[in-house]
Protein backbone atom coordinates (compact mmCIF):
# COMPACT_ATOMS: atom_id res chain seq x y z
CA UNK A 1 0.00 0.00 0.00
CA UNK A 2 1.82 3.16 -1.18
CA UNK A 3 0.14 5.40 1.41
CA UNK A 4 1.62 3.34 4.27
CA UNK A 5 5.11 3.73 2.77
CA UNK A 6 4.63 7.49 2.32
CA UNK A 7 3.52 7.99 5.91
CA UNK A 8 6.27 5.78 7.37
CA UNK A 9 9.07 7.43 5.39
CA UNK A 10 7.74 10.95 6.00
CA UNK A 11 7.52 10.34 9.75
CA UNK A 12 10.89 8.58 10.00
CA UNK A 13 12.90 11.12 8.03
CA UNK A 14 10.97 14.05 9.50
CA UNK A 15 11.79 12.85 13.03
CA UNK A 16 15.43 12.26 12.09
CA UNK A 17 15.81 15.74 10.63
CA UNK A 18 14.09 17.32 13.64
CA UNK A 19 16.55 15.65 16.05
CA UNK A 20 19.44 17.47 14.38
CA UNK A 21 17.72 20.82 14.71
CA UNK A 22 16.31 21.29 11.20
CA UNK A 23 12.65 21.72 10.21
CA UNK A 24 10.89 18.37 9.55
CA UNK A 25 9.79 19.59 6.13
CA UNK A 26 13.34 18.89 4.88
CA UNK A 27 12.80 15.28 5.94
CA UNK A 28 9.55 15.19 4.00
CA UNK A 29 11.41 16.38 0.89
CA UNK A 30 14.00 13.65 1.47
CA UNK A 31 11.24 11.07 1.83
CA UNK A 32 9.92 12.12 -1.55
CA UNK A 33 13.30 11.59 -3.19
CA UNK A 34 13.65 8.19 -1.49
CA UNK A 35 10.23 7.23 -2.86
CA UNK A 36 11.31 8.40 -6.30
CA UNK A 37 14.45 6.23 -6.07
CA UNK A 38 12.35 3.22 -5.03
CA UNK A 39 10.03 3.77 -7.96
CA UNK A 40 13.01 3.90 -10.32
CA UNK A 41 14.50 0.61 -9.04
CA UNK A 42 12.99 -2.43 -10.84
CA UNK A 43 14.52 -4.90 -8.36
CA UNK A 44 12.38 -3.49 -5.56
CA UNK A 45 8.85 -4.93 -5.73
CA UNK A 46 7.19 -1.79 -4.33
CA UNK A 47 6.43 1.03 -6.71
CA UNK A 48 4.95 3.96 -4.78
CA UNK A 49 4.15 6.10 -7.79
CA UNK A 50 2.67 9.54 -7.22
CA UNK A 51 -1.07 9.38 -7.49
CA UNK A 52 -3.88 11.80 -8.04
CA UNK A 53 -4.68 11.47 -4.33
CA UNK A 54 -1.21 12.73 -3.31
CA UNK A 55 -1.38 15.59 -5.82
CA UNK A 56 -4.81 16.53 -4.47
CA UNK A 57 -3.62 16.41 -0.85
CA UNK A 58 -0.61 18.56 -1.76
CA UNK A 59 -2.85 21.12 -3.45
CA UNK A 60 -5.18 21.24 -0.44
CA UNK A 61 -2.19 21.85 1.81
CA UNK A 62 -1.10 24.86 -0.25
CA UNK A 63 -4.66 26.25 -0.28
CA UNK A 64 -5.00 25.91 3.49
CA UNK A 65 -1.60 27.51 4.03
CA UNK A 66 -2.53 30.49 1.86
CA UNK A 67 -5.92 30.75 3.59
CA UNK A 68 -4.29 30.91 7.04
CA UNK A 69 -1.75 33.43 5.72
CA UNK A 70 -4.69 35.50 4.53
CA UNK A 71 -6.25 35.31 8.00
CA UNK A 72 -3.17 37.07 9.37
CA UNK A 73 -3.02 39.60 6.56
CA UNK A 74 -3.82 43.28 6.86
CA UNK A 75 -4.27 44.76 3.41
CA UNK A 76 -2.70 48.05 4.45
CA UNK A 77 0.51 46.16 5.21
CA UNK A 78 0.58 44.95 1.58
CA UNK A 79 -0.32 48.32 0.09
CA UNK A 80 2.92 49.98 1.17
CA UNK A 81 5.95 51.28 -0.76
CA UNK A 82 8.39 48.73 0.64
CA UNK A 83 6.12 45.81 -0.28
CA UNK A 84 5.00 46.89 -3.74
CA UNK A 85 8.24 48.62 -4.71
CA UNK A 86 10.50 45.99 -3.15
CA UNK A 87 8.76 43.04 -4.80
CA UNK A 88 8.48 44.62 -8.26
CA UNK A 89 12.05 45.95 -8.28
CA UNK A 90 13.44 42.61 -7.11
CA UNK A 91 11.46 40.76 -9.78
CA UNK A 92 12.58 43.15 -12.53
CA UNK A 93 16.26 43.18 -11.52
CA UNK A 94 16.39 39.39 -11.13
CA UNK A 95 14.85 38.77 -14.55
CA UNK A 96 17.04 41.43 -16.16
CA UNK A 97 20.25 39.88 -14.76
CA UNK A 98 19.40 36.16 -14.84
CA UNK A 99 17.82 35.97 -18.30
CA UNK A 100 20.93 36.87 -20.37
CA UNK A 101 23.15 34.89 -17.96
CA UNK A 102 21.08 31.72 -18.39
CA UNK A 103 20.82 32.31 -22.15
CA UNK A 104 24.57 32.51 -22.73
CA UNK A 105 25.78 30.03 -20.10
CA UNK A 106 23.23 27.25 -20.61
CA UNK A 107 22.64 27.49 -24.36
CA UNK A 108 18.86 27.72 -24.07
CA UNK A 109 16.35 29.86 -25.92
CA UNK A 110 15.48 33.34 -24.72
CA UNK A 111 12.01 32.11 -23.71
CA UNK A 112 13.40 29.28 -21.58
CA UNK A 113 16.00 31.60 -20.04
CA UNK A 114 13.34 34.17 -19.16
CA UNK A 115 10.93 31.61 -17.67
CA UNK A 116 13.75 30.09 -15.59
CA UNK A 117 14.67 33.58 -14.36
CA UNK A 118 11.03 34.16 -13.45
CA UNK A 119 10.86 30.85 -11.57
CA UNK A 120 14.07 31.66 -9.64
CA UNK A 121 12.92 35.19 -8.77
CA UNK A 122 10.18 33.98 -6.41
CA UNK A 123 10.64 33.09 -2.74
CA UNK A 124 8.82 30.31 -0.93
CA UNK A 125 5.55 31.39 0.67
CA UNK A 126 5.17 28.01 2.37
CA UNK A 127 8.66 27.95 3.91
CA UNK A 128 8.74 31.63 4.92
CA UNK A 129 5.25 31.49 6.40
CA UNK A 130 6.09 28.33 8.37
CA UNK A 131 9.38 29.78 9.66
CA UNK A 132 7.83 33.11 10.64
CA UNK A 133 4.83 31.37 12.17
CA UNK A 134 7.02 29.02 14.22
CA UNK A 135 8.88 32.05 15.62
CA UNK A 136 5.60 33.97 16.14
CA UNK A 137 6.84 36.72 13.84
CA UNK A 138 4.16 36.70 11.15
CA UNK A 139 2.71 39.95 12.49
CA UNK A 140 5.95 41.57 13.54
CA UNK A 141 6.99 44.41 11.22
CA UNK A 142 9.59 42.41 9.28
CA UNK A 143 7.18 39.44 9.12
CA UNK A 144 4.42 41.58 7.64
CA UNK A 145 6.80 43.05 5.07
CA UNK A 146 8.07 39.57 4.10
CA UNK A 147 4.55 38.15 3.77
CA UNK A 148 3.44 41.21 1.80
CA UNK A 149 6.32 40.73 -0.68
CA UNK A 150 5.51 37.02 -0.95
CA UNK A 151 1.89 37.81 -1.72
CA UNK A 152 2.97 40.24 -4.44
CA UNK A 153 5.27 37.54 -5.83
CA UNK A 154 2.44 35.01 -5.75
CA UNK A 155 0.26 37.42 -7.70
CA UNK A 156 3.06 37.86 -10.24
CA UNK A 157 3.42 34.07 -10.45
CA UNK A 158 -0.29 33.68 -11.03
CA UNK A 159 -0.12 36.29 -13.81
CA UNK A 160 2.84 34.52 -15.47
CA UNK A 161 1.08 31.15 -15.20
CA UNK A 162 -2.05 32.55 -16.83
CA UNK A 163 -0.05 34.07 -19.69
CA UNK A 164 2.05 30.91 -20.17
CA UNK A 165 -1.03 28.69 -20.20
CA UNK A 166 -2.81 30.99 -22.63
CA UNK A 167 -5.91 31.01 -20.43
CA UNK A 168 -8.12 33.99 -19.85
CA UNK A 169 -10.53 34.46 -16.96
CA UNK A 170 -14.22 33.88 -17.46
CA UNK A 171 -16.45 36.90 -18.07
CA UNK A 172 -17.93 36.11 -14.65
CA UNK A 173 -14.56 36.73 -12.98
CA UNK A 174 -15.54 40.37 -12.43
CA UNK A 175 -17.80 39.27 -9.58
CA UNK A 176 -14.61 38.80 -7.53
CA UNK A 177 -14.54 42.58 -7.03
CA UNK A 178 -17.82 42.26 -5.14
CA UNK A 179 -16.46 39.79 -2.58
CA UNK A 180 -15.91 42.44 0.12
CA UNK A 181 -19.69 42.85 0.19
CA UNK A 182 -19.89 39.31 1.59
CA UNK A 183 -17.85 40.22 4.67
CA UNK A 184 -20.86 40.80 6.99
CA UNK A 185 -22.31 37.41 6.01
CA UNK A 186 -18.97 35.64 6.47
CA UNK A 187 -18.53 37.31 9.85
CA UNK A 188 -21.95 36.02 10.95
CA UNK A 189 -21.08 32.51 9.76
CA UNK A 190 -17.85 32.65 11.75
CA UNK A 191 -19.70 33.80 14.86
CA UNK A 192 -22.30 31.05 14.45
CA UNK A 193 -19.76 28.25 13.96
CA UNK A 194 -18.82 27.92 17.62
CA UNK A 195 -15.46 26.57 18.72
CA UNK A 196 -15.46 22.95 17.58
CA UNK A 197 -15.65 20.98 14.33
CA UNK A 198 -18.00 23.46 12.62
CA UNK A 199 -15.26 26.08 12.84
CA UNK A 200 -12.81 23.74 11.07
CA UNK A 201 -15.41 22.89 8.43
CA UNK A 202 -16.12 26.57 7.81
CA UNK A 203 -12.43 27.21 7.21
CA UNK A 204 -12.16 24.28 4.81
CA UNK A 205 -15.36 25.36 3.02
CA UNK A 206 -14.02 28.86 2.41
CA UNK A 207 -10.46 27.83 1.56
CA UNK A 208 -11.05 24.72 -0.54
CA UNK A 209 -14.57 24.94 -1.93
CA UNK A 210 -15.63 28.58 -2.33
CA UNK A 211 -12.14 30.05 -2.59
CA UNK A 212 -10.44 27.12 -4.35
CA UNK A 213 -13.01 25.53 -6.66
CA UNK A 214 -14.99 28.77 -6.95
CA UNK A 215 -12.09 30.77 -8.32
CA UNK A 216 -11.01 27.87 -10.52
CA UNK A 217 -14.48 27.77 -12.07
CA UNK A 218 -14.09 31.47 -12.91
CA UNK A 219 -10.81 30.83 -14.70
CA UNK A 220 -8.81 32.28 -11.82
CA UNK A 221 -6.22 30.73 -9.53
CA UNK A 222 -7.55 28.61 -6.69
CA UNK A 223 -4.52 29.74 -4.62
CA UNK A 224 -5.57 33.36 -5.06
CA UNK A 225 -9.12 32.47 -4.01
CA UNK A 226 -7.98 30.82 -0.78
CA UNK A 227 -5.78 33.80 0.03
CA UNK A 228 -8.52 36.36 -0.64
CA UNK A 229 -11.13 34.59 1.50
CA UNK A 230 -8.64 34.41 4.35
CA UNK A 231 -7.90 38.13 3.99
CA UNK A 232 -11.63 38.97 4.06
CA UNK A 233 -11.88 37.40 7.52
CA UNK A 234 -8.60 38.86 8.80
CA UNK A 235 -10.26 41.69 10.75
CA UNK A 236 -12.67 39.41 12.61
CA UNK A 237 -11.83 38.98 16.32
CA UNK A 238 -11.92 35.19 15.93
CA UNK A 239 -9.72 35.00 12.82
CA UNK A 240 -6.75 33.72 14.82
CA UNK A 241 -8.91 31.09 16.50
CA UNK A 242 -9.93 29.90 13.04
CA UNK A 243 -6.27 29.79 11.97
CA UNK A 244 -5.36 27.71 15.03
CA UNK A 245 -8.26 25.32 14.46
CA UNK A 246 -6.94 24.59 10.95
CA UNK A 247 -3.34 24.14 12.11
CA UNK A 248 -3.20 20.34 12.31
CA UNK A 249 -5.19 19.77 9.10
CA UNK A 250 -2.99 22.22 7.23
CA UNK A 251 0.23 20.65 8.52
CA UNK A 252 -0.82 17.12 7.49
CA UNK A 253 -1.78 18.22 4.00
CA UNK A 254 1.49 20.15 3.61
CA UNK A 255 3.39 16.92 4.22
CA UNK A 256 1.82 15.73 0.96
CA UNK A 257 3.01 18.90 -0.76
CA UNK A 258 6.66 18.36 0.21
CA UNK A 259 6.42 14.64 -0.60
CA UNK A 260 5.14 15.50 -4.04
CA UNK A 261 8.09 17.81 -4.73
CA UNK A 262 10.57 15.05 -3.94
CA UNK A 263 8.66 12.23 -5.59
CA UNK A 264 8.55 14.06 -8.92
CA UNK A 265 11.69 12.34 -10.16
CA UNK A 266 15.36 11.64 -9.53
CA UNK A 267 17.83 14.26 -10.72
CA UNK A 268 20.56 13.64 -13.27
CA UNK A 269 24.01 15.27 -13.27
CA UNK A 270 22.82 18.34 -15.15
CA UNK A 271 19.99 18.87 -12.67
CA UNK A 272 22.39 18.65 -9.72
CA UNK A 273 24.84 21.08 -11.36
CA UNK A 274 21.97 23.51 -12.02
CA UNK A 275 20.83 23.27 -8.38
CA UNK A 276 24.37 23.82 -7.04
CA UNK A 277 24.91 26.88 -9.23
CA UNK A 278 21.51 28.27 -8.23
CA UNK A 279 22.38 27.66 -4.56
CA UNK A 280 25.64 29.58 -4.99
CA UNK A 281 23.64 32.49 -6.40
CA UNK A 282 21.15 32.39 -3.52
CA UNK A 283 23.06 34.91 -1.34
CA UNK A 284 22.74 37.46 -4.14
CA UNK A 285 18.98 37.16 -3.85
CA UNK A 286 19.08 37.96 -0.15
CA UNK A 287 21.59 40.80 -0.60
CA UNK A 288 19.38 42.41 -3.24
CA UNK A 289 16.35 42.23 -0.93
CA UNK A 290 18.43 43.70 1.94
CA UNK A 291 19.48 46.79 0.00
CA UNK A 292 16.02 47.26 -1.52
CA UNK A 293 14.52 47.30 1.99
CA UNK A 294 17.12 49.85 3.07
CA UNK A 295 16.14 51.92 0.03
CA UNK A 296 12.62 52.11 1.48
CA UNK A 297 14.00 53.38 4.84
CA UNK A 298 13.76 50.14 6.82
CA UNK A 299 16.41 49.71 9.46
CA UNK A 300 19.23 47.24 9.01
CA UNK A 301 17.65 44.71 11.38
CA UNK A 302 14.24 44.70 9.69
CA UNK A 303 15.92 44.59 6.27
CA UNK A 304 18.13 41.69 7.36
CA UNK A 305 15.31 39.61 8.87
CA UNK A 306 13.01 40.29 5.91
CA UNK A 307 15.67 39.40 3.33
CA UNK A 308 16.70 36.25 5.22
CA UNK A 309 13.09 35.00 5.22
CA UNK A 310 13.01 35.55 1.45
CA UNK A 311 16.40 33.96 0.69
CA UNK A 312 15.10 30.76 -0.87
CA UNK A 313 13.48 29.55 -4.06
CA UNK A 314 9.76 29.02 -4.38
CA UNK A 315 7.33 26.19 -4.81
CA UNK A 316 5.50 28.60 -7.12
CA UNK A 317 8.53 28.34 -9.38
CA UNK A 318 7.71 24.64 -9.68
CA UNK A 319 4.11 25.44 -10.51
CA UNK A 320 5.25 27.90 -13.19
CA UNK A 321 7.63 25.25 -14.55
CA UNK A 322 4.90 22.59 -14.62
CA UNK A 323 2.96 24.81 -17.02
CA UNK A 324 5.66 26.60 -19.03
CA UNK A 325 8.78 24.39 -18.68
CA UNK A 326 7.79 20.82 -17.72
CA UNK A 327 11.20 19.48 -18.79
CA UNK A 328 12.84 21.70 -16.12
CA UNK A 329 10.61 20.55 -13.26
CA UNK A 330 13.10 18.11 -11.67
CA UNK A 331 16.11 20.51 -11.75
CA UNK A 332 13.96 23.23 -10.22
CA UNK A 333 12.64 20.81 -7.60
CA UNK A 334 16.23 19.99 -6.57
CA UNK A 335 17.00 23.71 -6.53
CA UNK A 336 14.04 24.46 -4.27
CA UNK A 337 14.98 21.59 -1.94
CA UNK A 338 18.60 22.76 -1.65
CA UNK A 339 17.45 26.32 -0.97
CA UNK A 340 15.22 25.00 1.83
CA UNK A 341 18.22 23.17 3.31
CA UNK A 342 20.13 26.44 3.35
CA UNK A 343 17.33 28.82 4.31
CA UNK A 344 15.64 26.88 7.11
CA UNK A 345 18.61 26.66 9.53
CA UNK A 346 19.69 30.22 8.71
CA UNK A 347 16.25 31.54 9.64
CA UNK A 348 16.34 29.63 12.91
CA UNK A 349 19.55 31.54 13.73
CA UNK A 350 18.32 34.85 12.29
CA UNK A 351 18.46 36.88 15.51
CA UNK A 352 21.86 35.63 16.74
CA UNK A 353 23.24 36.17 13.22
CA UNK A 354 22.06 39.77 13.23
CA UNK A 355 23.58 40.34 16.68
CA UNK A 356 26.95 39.30 15.26
CA UNK A 357 26.64 41.29 12.04
CA UNK A 358 24.75 44.36 13.27
CA UNK A 359 27.83 46.58 13.65
CA UNK A 360 28.61 46.03 9.96
CA UNK A 361 25.05 46.32 8.66
CA UNK A 362 23.84 49.45 10.46
CA UNK A 363 26.32 51.61 8.53
CA UNK A 364 24.09 51.13 5.45
CA UNK A 365 20.98 52.50 7.17
CA UNK A 366 19.31 55.66 5.95
CA UNK A 367 19.09 58.57 8.38
CA UNK A 368 15.40 58.80 7.54
CA UNK A 369 13.42 56.15 9.39
CA UNK A 370 10.31 54.24 8.38
CA UNK A 371 7.29 55.49 10.40
CA UNK A 372 6.78 51.99 11.87
CA UNK A 373 10.34 51.95 13.18
CA UNK A 374 10.71 55.17 15.12
CA UNK A 375 12.73 55.03 18.37
CA UNK A 376 10.87 54.67 21.67
CA UNK A 377 11.11 56.98 24.67
CA UNK A 378 9.48 55.77 27.88
CA UNK A 379 9.42 59.19 29.54
CA UNK A 380 8.23 58.99 33.16
CA UNK A 381 6.98 55.38 32.87
CA UNK A 382 7.52 53.40 36.08
CA UNK A 383 6.25 49.97 35.00
CA UNK A 384 6.86 48.54 31.52
CA UNK A 385 4.90 45.57 30.15
CA UNK A 386 6.56 43.88 27.17
CA UNK A 387 4.16 41.79 25.10
CA UNK A 388 0.42 42.49 25.04
CA UNK A 389 -1.12 39.09 24.51
CA UNK A 390 -3.58 37.68 27.02
CA UNK A 391 -1.06 37.51 29.86
CA UNK A 392 0.43 40.94 29.21
CA UNK A 393 -3.01 42.53 28.85
CA UNK A 394 -4.18 40.99 32.13
CA UNK A 395 -1.04 42.27 33.89
CA UNK A 396 -1.49 45.72 32.37
CA UNK A 397 -5.18 45.99 33.37
CA UNK A 398 -4.45 44.82 36.92
CA UNK A 399 -1.61 47.30 37.32
CA UNK A 400 -3.73 50.08 35.84
CA UNK A 401 -5.88 49.98 38.98
CA UNK A 402 -2.82 51.11 40.93
CA UNK A 403 -1.24 54.53 40.51
CA UNK A 404 1.79 53.22 38.63
CA UNK A 405 2.59 55.02 35.39
CA UNK A 406 2.27 52.29 32.79
CA UNK A 407 3.47 51.71 29.26
CA UNK A 408 3.37 48.54 27.15
CA UNK A 409 5.31 47.47 24.07
CA UNK A 410 4.36 44.97 21.36
CA UNK A 411 5.79 44.03 17.96
CA UNK A 412 2.36 43.45 16.38
CA UNK A 413 1.26 46.82 14.97
CA UNK A 414 -2.44 45.91 14.46
CA UNK A 415 -2.55 44.65 18.05
CA UNK A 416 -0.98 47.92 19.22
CA UNK A 417 -3.69 49.85 17.40
CA UNK A 418 -6.44 47.74 19.00
CA UNK A 419 -5.05 48.36 22.48
CA UNK A 420 -4.74 52.09 21.81
CA UNK A 421 -8.37 52.18 20.71
CA UNK A 422 -9.28 50.76 24.12
CA UNK A 423 -7.33 53.46 25.94
CA UNK A 424 -4.19 51.50 26.81
CA UNK A 425 -0.78 53.18 26.55
CA UNK A 426 0.82 50.76 24.08
CA UNK A 427 3.52 51.54 21.51
CA UNK A 428 5.08 49.52 18.72
CA UNK A 429 8.53 48.02 19.41
CA UNK A 430 10.32 44.71 18.93
CA UNK A 431 12.16 43.36 21.96
CA UNK A 432 14.45 41.30 19.72
CA UNK A 433 15.73 44.39 17.94
CA UNK A 434 19.22 45.45 19.06
CA UNK A 435 18.71 48.88 17.52
CA UNK A 436 15.58 49.35 19.64
CA UNK A 437 17.59 48.78 22.81
CA UNK A 438 20.33 51.13 21.67
CA UNK A 439 17.79 53.93 21.12
CA UNK A 440 15.66 53.18 24.19
CA UNK A 441 15.38 55.92 26.85
CA UNK A 442 13.92 54.68 30.15
CA UNK A 443 14.98 57.00 32.99
CA UNK A 444 12.13 56.28 35.42
CA UNK A 445 11.34 52.60 34.89
CA UNK A 446 11.37 50.59 38.12
CA UNK A 447 9.88 47.26 37.00
CA UNK A 448 9.47 45.30 33.76
CA UNK A 449 6.99 42.50 33.01
CA UNK A 450 8.19 40.14 30.26
CA UNK A 451 4.97 38.74 28.80
CA UNK A 452 6.09 37.94 25.24
CA UNK A 453 5.11 34.53 23.91
CA UNK A 454 8.56 33.69 22.50
CA UNK A 455 11.24 32.43 24.90
CA UNK A 456 14.04 33.98 22.81
CA UNK A 457 12.42 37.40 23.06
CA UNK A 458 12.30 37.10 26.86
CA UNK A 459 15.94 36.01 27.06
CA UNK A 460 17.10 38.85 24.81
CA UNK A 461 15.00 41.40 26.73
CA UNK A 462 16.32 40.27 30.12
CA UNK A 463 19.92 40.31 28.91
CA UNK A 464 19.62 43.71 27.22
CA UNK A 465 17.91 45.33 30.21
CA UNK A 466 20.76 44.27 32.50
CA UNK A 467 23.35 45.20 29.85
CA UNK A 468 21.89 48.71 29.76
CA UNK A 469 22.38 48.98 33.51
CA UNK A 470 18.77 48.50 34.56
CA UNK A 471 18.72 47.52 38.26
CA UNK A 472 14.96 47.35 38.77
CA UNK A 473 12.68 44.33 39.09
CA UNK A 474 12.20 42.02 36.08
CA UNK A 475 9.49 39.36 36.17
CA UNK A 476 8.44 36.91 33.47
CA UNK A 477 6.10 33.98 32.87
CA UNK A 478 6.69 30.74 31.01
CA UNK A 479 5.18 27.29 30.57
CA UNK A 480 8.25 25.23 31.42
CA UNK A 481 10.66 25.00 34.34
CA UNK A 482 13.79 24.80 32.17
CA UNK A 483 12.75 28.01 30.39
CA UNK A 484 12.13 29.71 33.74
CA UNK A 485 15.68 28.87 34.79
CA UNK A 486 17.11 30.26 31.54
CA UNK A 487 15.13 33.50 31.90
CA UNK A 488 16.45 34.02 35.44
CA UNK A 489 20.00 33.26 34.30
CA UNK A 490 19.54 35.91 31.58
CA UNK A 491 18.81 38.54 34.24
CA UNK A 492 15.19 38.29 35.40
CA UNK A 493 14.49 38.34 39.15
CA UNK A 494 11.66 35.81 38.87
CA UNK A 495 10.04 33.67 36.17
CA UNK A 496 6.73 32.12 37.16
CA UNK A 497 5.15 29.04 35.64
CA UNK A 498 1.94 30.08 33.91
CA UNK A 499 -0.14 27.05 34.83
CA UNK A 500 1.01 27.08 38.46
CA UNK A 501 0.15 30.74 38.84
CA UNK A 502 -3.25 30.10 37.25
CA UNK A 503 -3.95 27.48 39.90
CA UNK A 504 -2.91 29.86 42.69
CA UNK A 505 -5.12 32.59 41.24
CA UNK A 506 -8.11 30.24 41.08
CA UNK A 507 -7.58 29.18 44.68
CA UNK A 508 -7.31 32.81 45.81
CA UNK A 509 -10.78 33.52 44.41
CA UNK A 510 -12.39 31.08 46.83
CA UNK A 511 -10.39 32.05 49.91
CA UNK A 512 -12.84 34.75 50.99
CA UNK A 513 -15.82 32.51 50.20
CA UNK A 514 -14.94 29.79 52.70
CA UNK A 515 -16.63 29.74 56.08
CA UNK A 516 -14.46 30.76 59.06
CA UNK A 517 -14.45 27.16 60.27
CA UNK A 518 -12.49 26.07 57.18
CA UNK A 519 -8.89 26.82 56.42
CA UNK A 520 -6.85 26.72 53.22
CA UNK A 521 -3.77 25.70 55.18
CA UNK A 522 -3.64 21.90 55.83
CA UNK A 523 -3.47 20.90 59.48
CA UNK A 524 -0.35 19.14 60.70
CA UNK A 525 -0.75 15.44 61.42
CA UNK A 526 -0.61 14.32 65.06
Amino acid sequence: MPEAIWISLAFGLGLLIKTIGLPPLIGYLGAGFVLSAIAATPSIPLYPEPTAALAHIAHLGVLLMLFTVGLKLKLKSVISPEVIGGSLLHFAITCFVFTPGLYFLMDVSWYVAFMLAVALSFSSTVLAAKVLESKRELRAFHGRVAIGILIMQDLLALLVMSLAAGQTPSEWALIVFGLPLLRPLLFKLLDASGHDELLVLLGMLLALVIGGLGFQALGLSSELGALIFGAILANHPRSQELAKSLWSVKEIFLVGFFLQIGIGGLPDTNAIVFAVVAALLLPLKGILFFFLMLLFRLRARSSFLTSLALTNYSEFGLIVASIALPEWLVPLAITVAVSFLISAPLNRLAHPLYERLSHRLVRFESHRRHPDELPVSLGDTRVLVMGMGRTGTAAYDWLKNSEARLMALDSDLPKVERHRAKGRNVVYADAEDNTFWEALHMPSVEAVVLAMSDIEAKLIAARMLRKLGFTGYIVAHTMYEDEAKRICEAGADNAYLTMSETGVALASHIQDKLSPALSLVPEKAG
